[in-house]
């Protein structure tokens, strides 16, 4: 079949011929399933009342992850697994430990938010035996009260992470041989089109029908992770004809560690690339942890945060400041250039009708060398950057800098360098006179924007901050400093 998404939604089967782009899959869930455990609270992905578990094969495996369904497009849900708060409970009536470890350890008030913070901490507990607080924590970023003060709730994750009952008892691990062979047959190779009037929805089978679908389809918004284009939607009321969705190609979520750097496919999530960041490149997995919450992570891909050409997306910055180079592929075949000169002006990229982001490559900080990146928000976790900082230096054996490279998101509209100031340290010594002098060239590369996140001052004085900051970690100061990375 070519004209259907179809899925698996708790234990039933789901073939949609009939689709509006648009649709998300909470609505999917309320209005079309009447399955209501699932609330809105802020159709953007920020609260997580919305919380339900989408399981996908991944190299033969079945892996279940947290997602956002205000913000997820029921166009990008084929061959999937969703699993939805009213599928945890025996047909008795008996609650999974999960939801029995919540009223025992008092975890729910006014419960408005409760399904979402089961849901959260049921897909930790799929994949993980005993995890520590930081993990629990981590696990809950993306999940909102205002009534529990969150202790309770973390007391609940402890209390069902200690008695494990046997995996039958489990709806998913005891049809996990079951769903595993049904997702097997609803893949296929075929690019299958839906409607719905004028409307349309186009999965494409395979990256090179991706390239085709975009060469007769120019103007086709491409949908990845959705994280951004969901509110378009729900916020803005954008329409998308067509969309396309590529979420299920495997072959864009592949990550090659070669010998100078890594290569990620644009389709990588944020909660994919983070075991290998934070093996070859730390900094920018400490980055990862403060994108969004784990809903947000485990939909968000590196190539969309990059192809959406957002001035405040956080992973060009770092990326830029280590000499990325991004390759874009289209029928007529495929170009690479270095990823600062793929954005142009606000809303504005290098790339040509039909050309999409197909991987990244991103090299190693060299030995020796200092590499950083300071994102500053109003909150530590689950925020958008105010501005985002990353500083790559290589200093000579005299001391000197013998190579800076200094990038910003959030100061332009674009992603920046800061050629002023780098060409203000290159060849001189690395001290704090040095740096303090060169913190007046910022103003030749940076005239950032008032908004809501921050004003103009405090942007581009945050910004020649953050040199000193890093001058001051490479010379030794004390971790500490970073409890300043937030806004009073």
């Amino acid at each position: 079949m070519n004209d259907s998404i179809r899925f698996i939604l708790n234990g039933e089967d789901i073939s949609l011929s009939t689709l509006r782009p648009t649709e998300t899959l909470l609505d999917f869930l309320r209005l079309n399933r009447h399955l209501t455990g699932t609330k809105e609270g802020c159709a953007e992905g920020d609260c997580g009342a919305c919380t339900v578990l989408v399981g996908r094969l991944i190299d033969g495996g079945l892996h279940y992850e947290s997602v956002n369904a205000c913000i997820r497009f029921v166009g990008s849900l084929h061959a999937t697994h969703v699993v939805t708060v009213e599928h945890l409970a025996a047909k008795d009536g008996t609650l999974h430990p999960v939801q029995q470890a919540m009223v025992d350890c008092h975890g729910s008030q006014c419960g408005f938010c409760t399904p979402g913070f089961v849901m959260s901490l049921y897909g930790l507990w799929l994949t993980t035996e005993n995890p520590s607080r930081a993990q629990i924590e981590k696990a809950l970023q993306g999940n909102l009260c205002r009534c529990t003060g969150y202790e309770p709730i973390v007391k609940a994750a402890e209390q069902v992470s200690q008695t494990r009952p046997s995996a039958l008892f489990d709806p998913l691990e005891k049809t996990r041989a079951d769903i595993i062979a049904r997702l097997w047959a609803m893949q296929g190779g075929d690019t299958i089109t839906t409607t719905s009037g004028e409307d349309r929805v186009i999965v494409p089978g395979s990256v090179a029908a991706l390239a085709q679908v975009l060469a007769d389809e120019p103007k086709a918004t491409v949908v990845a992770g959705s994280t951004d284009v969901g509110l378009w939607v729900t916020k803005q009321m954008r329409k998308l004809d067509p969309a396309v969705f590529i979420n299920h190609l495997t072959d864009l979520q592949k990550i090659t560690l070669e010998d100078t750097g890594l290569t990620i496919g644009a389709g990588v999530t944020y909660s994919q690339a983070f075991a290998a960041m934070a093996e070859k490149i730390p900094a920018i997995a400490s980055l990862i942890n403060r994108i969004g919450g784990e809903q947000v992570r485990n939909m968000g891909t590196i190539g969309g945060n990059i192809a959406n050409g957002s001035p405040i997306g956080d992973t060009p910055p770092p990326m830029i400041a280590l000499g990325a180079t991004v390759k874009l592929r289209s029928v007529a075949g495929t170009r690479k250039l270095p990823l600062e000169d793929f954005f142009i002006d606000y809303g504005k990229q290098d790339r040509n009708p039909g050309e999409f982001v197909e991987s990244i490559f991103v090299p190693y900080p060299p030995e020796g060398a200092d590499f950083a990146v300071y994102k500053i928000s109003k909150r530590r976790d689950e925020d958008i950057s105010a501005l985002c900082g990353a500083f790559h230096l290589a200093l000579d054996a005299a001391g000197n800098v013998a190579d800076i490279r200094i990038a910003f998101g959030g100061m332009a509209g674009t992603p920046k360098r800061a050629r002023t100031v780098e060409a203000e340290l290159i060849g001189k010594p690395w001290t704090e006179t040095t740096v303090t002098a060169a913190r007046t060239a910022f103003d030749a590369d940076y005239t950032p924007l008032t908004d809501w996140r921050a004003t103009a001052e405090y942007r581009q004085l945050t910004a020649k901050n953050l040199l000193i900051r890093f001058y001051l970690e490479t010379a030794g100061a004390p971790q500490e400093l970073k409890r300043f990375e937030v806004l009073a």
